[in-house]
């Protein structure tokens, strides 16, 4: 094992600098030079993928340790190992359920973060786990093919344990995505790629709450929780997952030399039509996949470059790609894909408005697990308008789908085509979106909206919505029963 430490490491980069900026010739774009000098340090860690056993997916919250920077320890979090979790791998229609095992000194949740399912198996804050106890949540598959993931919502300390490791992806298949064609096989030409900032000490230690307002903001990019990642391809056509596992920051993603990718995902699942672009924006909590078009034996960079917000500072290498000399050819992304079309506004859509006001209230209140802030009938779609006054805010709706209508009344960015559950909104920018609420009744079961900026909803920016049956809103209690130690 190679024994480095963090200033011996970036020793070591800055003598092999000239090697550092990776173009291919037969691109002619310009490079993104990364703001210092960066060295790979090691193979990209693919998490296991885990499907279900007799229909049950089961699951450790636990404690460990990890070999983050190279020759030193550092504790962390994780799930069924000690950082991170498996992949979990489902498909639309399967019956699952989950087992949920809490092995941390404190209580957890687990939400199934872009799921579509009941509000009791959302696992909000209305569901903690006790240490020591298992949560068995169920639901049927509704949503279609897409990128999904998991993570604690514990209301209070749900920036701390996912900044510790507690995460993970889900895959969600279905006959339409299998039909079109892109690449599939996980780990091979389908990457799984977790993204979260993080910075390391030479000791292994890994500080948190470093951005004033924001929380944790970091110096290093991991993906799946490998620093200095590169990864061997043998395929010159490879489709990437990425996900915004970090607690603030926002990635604008693309290669070093500017070639383009082709997007085919956002968070709910496949576009309608592929994207090309050069770059594209993931704000916290967002997803989206992309096929890269590559040439065997070429060595290219995946980079974030710097936007013009504090929680997009820095521009950062990502992910070394090294295509093997006989990389086999790969298949086109076809020019249509079977995503679903985008959801309209109805001429009649009630119309609720957000105000997303420092970095601890809506509409100039704090988060309160016993208020019902908003009830909403089931089946609606209607028109949310969120409203950010101060710094960058993200916002994410529990158990739906919706579709970005405008940002500041022009049309949002090429990447947030598809239907989302999570979008990011600037310092002082509004977003319309056209939201579709699901089948599931539950008067006393609420979901989430939040700012999924982490430390923001920990402080109090989330509010939560009940839905029920058509014609019985006025009759819904306003008031839940108290949850105690996770009122906030």
């Amino acid at each position: 094992m190679l024994k480095i430490g963090r200033r011996e490491f970036l020793g070591l980069a800055a003598v092999g600098a000239a090697s550092l900026v990776l173009t291919s010739c037969a691109s002619g774009g310009t490079a993104t030079e990364p703001d210092r000098p960066w060295q790979p340090l090691g193979p990209l860690r693919i998490p296991d993928e885990l499907r279900a056993d007799g229909g049950v997916f089961r699951l450790t919250v636990q404690q460990g340790t990890s070999e983050i920077l190279p020759g030193t320890r550092t504790p962390t979090w994780g799930v069924n190992g000690p950082f991170l979790g498996p992949t979990l791998r489902m498909r639309t229609g399967d019956a699952v359920r989950m087992a949920v095992t809490n092995d941390l000194p404190e209580v957890t949740t687990m939400h199934w973060h872009g799921m579509h399912l009941p509000a009791k198996m959302d696992g909000g804050p209305h569901q903690p786990i006790e240490p020591g106890t298992t949560w068995e949540p169920s639901w049927t598959v509704r949503n279609t093919a897409a990128t999904l993931w998991y993570h604690p919502h514990a209301h209070g300390a749900t920036a701390q344990q996912v900044f510790k490791g507690v995460a993970g992806m889900i895959i969600v298949d279905d006959d339409a995505a299998d039909a079109v064609g892109l690449p599939h096989e996980y780990g091979v030409d389908d990457i799984p790629c977790i993204l979260q900032d993080r910075t390391v000490e030479d000791d292994g230690e890994m500080p948190f709450d470093t951005e004033p307002n924001f929380g944790q903001m970091g110096t290093e990019i991991l993906v799946n929780g490998t620093m200095g990642a590169y990864l061997e391809v043998a395929r010159t056509t490879v489709r990437f997952r990425f996900l915004n596992g970090s607690n603030a920051r926002v990635y604008h993603l693309g290669f070093a030399d500017d070639r383009e990718l082709t997007l085919v995902a956002t968070d709910q699942g496949l576009v309608p039509e592929p994207v090309r672009l050069k770059r594209f924006a993931l704000g916290p909590g967002e997803r989206a996949e992309v096929v890269a078009e590559l040439e065997p034996g070429e060595r290219v960079r995946l980079t974030t470059t710097a936007g013009e917000g504090r929680v997009d500072q820095g521009t950062f290498p990502v992910l070394e790609l090294r295509v093997a000399d006989d990389a086999a050819r790969g298949a086109a992304v076809p020019a249509e894909l079977p995503g679903a079309a985008p959801l309209d506004a109805p001429a009649d859509a009630t119309v609720r408005t957000f105000k997303l006001q420092g970095h601890d209230e809506i509409n100039g209140r704090g988060a309160d697990m016993t208020r019902v802030d908003e009830v909403v009938p089931a089946g609606a779609r209607e028109v949310w308008e969120v409203t950010n006054t101060v710094y960058a805010h993200n916002f994410h709706v529990h158990g739906c789908a919706f579709t970005l209508l405008d940002r500041n009344g022009a049309p949002g960015e090429a990447w947030e085509t598809g239907q989302k559950d999570t979008v990011h909104l600037p310092e002082k920018s509004t977003v319309r979106l056209a939201v579709q609420f699901g089948p599931e009744t539950d008067p006393t079961s609420p979901y989430m909206y939040h700012c999924h900026i982490l430390r923001h909803e920990d402080d109090g920016m989330m509010g939560q919505f009940v839905v029920v049956e058509p014609g019985t809103e006025d009759s819904t209690p306003r008031v839940l029963e108290a949850m105690g130690h996770m009122s906030h």
